[in-house]
């Protein structure tokens, strides 16, 4: 490996000798995070305690540095959580989130704890594995009749879908009822990790939050709606504990993980962007080739209006989508807030499911958990094809920048918002279409005066 500057410390020499990864760009930009990091630690003292715990890769004391005010560590152009950054490079190079990490109970300056030093000490984290999803079943063909549910009977928890809309359809403004929420805490948080312990409550602002009639917010989650004659099925699900009368659809991870779509009001403003990376930015600047940027700034539209154009200017940094553990986060990093409307988010806080919740600056909400949307569509097969048909909504939520739409506002839907995007989660949607095939047409009689 070439080095960058004409002189390499042997000690740097030796950590970049353990190195996970290759390619010239990170092998420099890893010889000054190296660097970095060494200059930091001899004022601390803690460079023989590094060196240790990665050429020995066992039990070893925590290796601290300062915390940054945001907690962030910059090197070169590239800002970064440190442990993230030190378990990419020594242990795990295709690291994308924190979220994928959880500390070591010995560690006693894990990140998660907020002291005024953290370590970074890669072998005090291990990386969480992504939860494997269990099949749904789903009876053939010839046993549908048995496990058909009338189509007139609607679960509670199905019933949640209903109200949803397509931008542009007569639903907008007629159907569409939204509410806007504060929310609790524990569901909105700074984009620090939540395990181990979670999150300290972060209020919002009296004067940045409309909360929603209890009655409304509080609804019931739903319940388990399996049906009296389903028959319990051992967990974990191999194919030798399937029941005959059963088919297995397994979840299978896409290429393209979501494809996002901008609009102005109700207007779609340039292609879909089709995403490949797990972790990627919505921002409001200009570049147009990066596969983990999604750069509204460079679209255009000829009939822009003034009010359009205003809100564009204020996106600023935008958003960071993060897809993790099946889970996906969103954190605000623009001047301003944003809004955020997704059924399977309000249904697991017991919400409305149209609720709008907005993310101040700095927080984050989980928006999507894939565990949630299994166990909803398993149980909604039971409750034949319009019940797992309507779980379709669910796959896909919106997001307005700077405006909010609302009870609570004038604009009543997304669609009077002057920014907003469209994300559509592709692999649930593809489960679902495996789902939905496997039980054939629905079980209704459709005429000309139907």
């Amino acid at each position: 490996m070439s080095s960058l500057l004409p002189f390499t410390p042997p000690i740097v020499k030796r950590l970049l000798s353990w190195k996970r990864g290759n390619g010239d760009e990170e092998d420099k930009w890893a010889e000054k995070a190296v660097k970095s990091l060494v200059k930091k630690l001899k004022k601390t003292g803690g460079l023989d305690e590094l060196e240790k715990a990665i050429t020995s890769q066992g039990p070893t004391l925590c290796v601290k540095i300062p915390r940054s005010l945001d907690g962030r560590l910059q090197v070169s152009h590239r800002k970064g959580l440190p442990h993230v950054i030190y378990c990419r490079l020594w242990r795990w190079p295709d690291l994308q989130s924190h979220h994928e990490l959880r500390a070591l109970d010995c560690c006693e300056f894990a990140f998660h704890l907020k002291r005024d030093e953290v370590c970074v000490n890669p072998f005090h984290y291990q990386r969480i594995e992504t939860p494997v999803l269990p099949p749904v079943l789903v009876p053939r063909p010839h046993n549908l009749d048995h496990f058909a549910i009338k189509s007139e009977f609607k679960s509670p928890g199905n019933n949640l879908l209903e109200n949803q809309y397509s931008p542009g359809s007569q639903s907008d403004t007629n159907n569409n009822f939204s509410m806007s929420v504060e929310s609790p805490p524990s569901y909105l948080s700074s984009p620090e990790p939540h395990s181990q312990p979670p999150p300290t409550a972060q209020p919002p602002t009296a004067d940045s939050i409309t909360s929603s009639p209890q009655s409304v917010i509080h609804s019931p989650m739903t319940p388990d709606i399996r049906p009296p004659n389903s028959p319990a099925v051992p967990h974990p699900l191999t194919h030798h504990n399937i029941p005959a009368e059963f088919q297995a659809i397994q979840f299978v991870e896409p290429k393209f993980w979501c494809d996002i779509s901008y609009y102005e009001l109700n207007n779609r403003v340039g292609e879909a962007f089709h995403a490949s990376e797990s972790s990627l930015w919505i921002d409001g600047f200009t570049d147009p080739s990066n596969n983990r940027r999604f750069c509204l700034g460079q679209l255009t539209n000829i009939n822009r209006t003034s009010p359009v154009e205003k809100c564009r200017k204020q996106i600023g940094k935008g958003i960071h989508l993060q897809y993790v553990q099946g889970e996906v986060h969103a954190v605000c990093l623009s001047d301003s807030s944003i809004f955020v409307q997704s059924q399977n988010c309000n249904q697991r806080n017991g919400w409305h499911p149209n609720t709008v919740c907005k993310i101040p600056t700095g927080c984050h909400l989980n928006i999507f958990n894939n565990t949630e949307f299994a166990n909803l569509l398993s149980q909604s097969v039971g409750h034949g094809f319009e019940a797992v048909y309507q779980l379709a909504r669910m796959c896909t939520f919106r997001i307005s920048f700077v405006k909010g739409w609302g009870a609570e506002y004038s604009r009543q839907d997304v669609t009077s918002t002057p920014c907003w995007i469209e994300v559509k989660l592709n692999g649930p949607l593809q489960w679902l279409d495996k789902v939905l095939s496997q039980m054939g047409a629905p079980n209704l009689t459709c005429g000309s005066v139907s």
